[in-house]
């Protein structure tokens, strides 16, 4: 039956996830505990061969990190063994891209990694010490007032979840039900962040606000600065460089002219004008359609502009 939507749903955010989890991954480097520039093998032992040596943080968070692994993790994921009863983790599963290492050379082209974020998320466990849901719901969600965000099926409320629909012929069908088994067995960095609109929005409403929320300064104005500005710009051609229409990728955010933004496989959408001061959401639960945002960003800015 249809349900309709509350201003509490929770969604499935995917890909919205990155913006924080680069936050996190910011915060740590305010921290002193990485570095921007530090190269992974510091910190993950098994990326301490071939050219996955020559990784850094700043390529994982801008996407030029050379790889070029299609899905989330390996396949299949480890299975509890003697040496690591705890597997599969996002720990684990991530020093294994190591082994793989990057396709390209690090640094030169341009490719949207999921297994890159997903080893931004190890490396904030390493360097926090907590696990990635830990350090999020207290470094992030906290001081922002996100009560009703986490990063685990299974840890949202599922009277509240939203169901995820594909488009099949005319029509749709339900291809996750609230309740449902999560697609990766433990919280991940490049998706898995389950949310609502409204919680979604004061996280942008940070950047937008230079780092701050109320009394509290989750991140530096040079980083917000930083995170959202092109930081990929060399791995373009000269023509896609001085195209303003261009998209970048800068720490966590794309990056198109004034505007930031990120975009989740399953719908959602937010970004950030700050000529306009105007942070916008268009969230579905539908997965592999096209979002309205293109729409719902012209109506916006058109009413920005009857309003002087």
């Amino acid at each position: 039956k249809s349900v309709p939507m509350r201003k509490d749903s929770l969604f499935h955010m995917a890909s919205n996830t990155k913006p924080v989890v680069a936050t996190a991954i910011l915060q740590l480097v305010e921290a002193g505990k990485l570095g921007l520039d530090d190269e992974v093998r510091k910190h993950i032992p098994p990326f301490d061969q071939g050219d996955a040596a020559r990784i850094t943080i700043r390529q994982l968070l801008n996407h030029t990190s050379g790889f070029r692994i299609n899905s989330l993790f390996l396949n299949p994921l480890m299975k509890p063994s003697a040496q690591h009863p705890d597997a599969p983790n996002l720990r684990l599963e991530a020093s294994r891209f190591g082994e793989v290492g990057p396709k390209v050379k690090p640094g030169t082209t341009y490719s949207y990694s999921n297994p890159g974020y997903n080893t931004l998320g190890a490396l904030v466990e390493i360097a926090s010490g907590m696990s990635l849901s830990e350090y999020l719901n207290q470094r992030v969600y906290a001081p922002l007032g996100m009560v009703d965000t986490c990063n685990h099926e299974p840890l949202a409320d599922p009277k509240r979840m939203s169901a995820l629909f594909r488009r099949e012929g005319e029509g749709w069908r339900i291809s996750w039900r609230p309740g449902g088994p999560p697609k990766v067995p433990f919280p991940r960095a490049s998706g898995g962040m389950i949310s609502t609109a409204a919680d979604y929005a004061v996280f942008c409403q940070m950047f937008l606000d230079g780092g701050v929320r109320g009394e509290s300064r989750l991140l530096s104005q040079a980083h917000v600065r930083e995170a959202t500005t092109p930081q990929n710009r060399h791995v373009f051609s000269e023509t896609e460089r001085d195209d303003p229409g261009h998209r970048f990728y800068g720490l966590g955010w794309r990056v198109r002219g004034r505007i930031f933004s990120h975009g989740g496989s399953d719908g959602t959408f937010a970004w950030v004008d700050p000529e306009r001061a105007v942070v916008g959401l268009v969230f579905t639960q539908s997965t592999g359609s096209v979002n309205p945002k293109a729409q719902f960003m012209r109506v916006v800015a058109a009413a920005c502009k009857d309003d002087g």
